[in-house]
């Protein structure tokens, strides 16, 4: 449930800042500096999502079927899968692993 929460807290402070960005800062481009951190605080809330769920609430209950099926993923990206394949290949290679 918490897990839930906290999504939902960062989807309205998400749509907070999104709504009233354009409005406070009008036509004035940001700084090269803030816009890298905008643009990597996504990548970073979702690698945290990923860390606590493989983990367990408490991190201390490591899936090692989990990890295998998210290792899957970066190496098929990495050889230019298209991300459906890559996300169906990891949630099949979790599969046979529990079998």
């Amino acid at each position: 449930m918490t897990l839930w929460l906290t999504i939902g807290a960062v989807a309205v402070l998400s749509f907070t800042c999104k709504a009233f960005g354009p409005a406070l800062f009008g036509g004035r481009t940001l700084p090269p500096r803030a816009r890298s951190v905008i643009a990597l605080t996504a990548p970073a809330l979702l690698a945290g999502f990923v860390v606590v769920d493989v983990l367990g609430p408490r991190w201390n209950a490591l899936d090692l079927t989990v990890l295998a099926g998210l290792a899957v993923v970066p190496l098929l990206l990495w050889r230019r899968a298209p991300l459906p394949v890559a996300l169906v290949a990891a949630v099949a290679v979790t599969a046979l692993l529990r079998l």
